[in-house]
């Protein structure tokens, strides 16, 4: 039996108006944000700073689940599959560009399946070497690089983490040949002791160790200086400006979630980053925040991953499965 078109029509009616009030009503419970990466990583520490204000901001609580694996690809998936409803959002990156060079199938489509919804902030990678190495400048290490090709030796958090594309980003920029060696988590230590010419890595996962004494800082992978090291030069200053590398954090939801729940937790966040409380936490972190509306937002991702996804052949990093 045929269903009349005015019934038709008119039930669409009632669920577009029905998802309009659910909408306006949002938020009438906690809401959970899913951590793809290790409690304390830099996307988890940024990402806690920034929603501990805006869940003071909306009225209920944002409660971070930490679910790490995989590179980050079990959080993403986790959310990919969610009920659209604006209860379920995550953690996004840089990694989600890298992730999607690093595996030839996911079970995910980071364009596809995501609406970037606020950009929370980026900071630059700095490059560190043991105060041992005798390299007090770039110029240095890069001189030395190019006397003797292929022995000098630099750390990263694995295949396609931030340290490792910003070192493959510099290294293609400043012509040198010099060697990978990935860690899980010693990398630092082996850079301090001398056995590791130098490392590449977020501004916030040195800083524990850059008091240290044992570490010096040759340059800020960004345009201009970070304000938590004002005497670094920036890698543009050095003279490779190709070099420059941010490594991003912001918050994603399920494709389908409905852009006024979209507009109403971007606003909240906007409004979070707006308060110098929350700036001087950032800032201790090293994080610049950021304001893009969820167009810009959206071109930024797509701009990041076609970049990434350029980077990855230029400097021929392979999938991993």
């Amino acid at each position: 039996m045929s269903v009349p078109a005015r019934l038709i029509s008119g039930g669409v009616a009632v669920l577009i108006t029905a998802g309009v009030a659910a909408a306006q009503e949002w938020p009438t419970r906690p809401i959970r944000v899913i951590s793809p990466f290790a409690a304390g990583s830099a996307s988890d520490t940024t990402g806690r700073v920034v929603l501990d204000q805006v869940q003071q901001i909306i009225g209920q609580a944002v409660v971070v689940e930490v679910r790490p694996g995989a590179g980050g690809t079990l959080g993403f998936a986790q959310v990919a599959k969610a009920d659209p409803d604006g209860y379920t959002f995550v953690t996004s990156s840089s990694s989600m560009a890298t992730e999607s060079v690093l595996h030839r199938k996911l079970p995910y489509d980071p364009v596809r399946d995501f609406i970037p919804v606020a950009m929370f902030g980026t900071q630059p990678n700095v490059l560190v070497t043991s105060t041992q190495s005798g390299f007090r400048t770039l110029a240095d290490l890069i001189a030395a690089a190019k006397a003797k090709p292929g022995t000098l030796t630099f750390a990263s958090a694995g295949i396609g983490s931030s340290s490792h594309m910003a070192a493959e980003r510099f290294r293609l920029a400043a012509g040198i040949d010099v060697r990978h060696v990935p860690f899980r988590e010693t990398g630092i230590t082996e850079v301090m002791a001398g056995r590791i010419d130098y490392y590449f890595l977020p501004i916030a996962a040195a800083a524990s160790a850059l008091g240290s004494g044992k570490l010096t800082v040759l340059t800020v992978s960004s345009k201009t200086r970070a304000p938590l090291l004002p005497d670094v030069p920036t890698i543009v200053e050095a003279g490779y400006p190709d070099a420059q590398f941010r490594f991003w954090v912001g918050l994603s939801a399920p494709a389908k979630t409905p852009r006024p729940i979209v507009d109403k937790m971007h606003d909240a966040t906007e409004q979070a980053l707006a308060l110098p409380a929350l700036r001087e936490k950032l800032a201790k972190l090293g994080v610049s925040p950021e304001t893009m509306s969820v167009e810009e937002f959206g071109k930024f991702f797509h701009d990041d991953l076609a970049a990434t996804v350029q980077l990855a052949k230029d400097a021929n990093i392979q999938p991993i499965d």
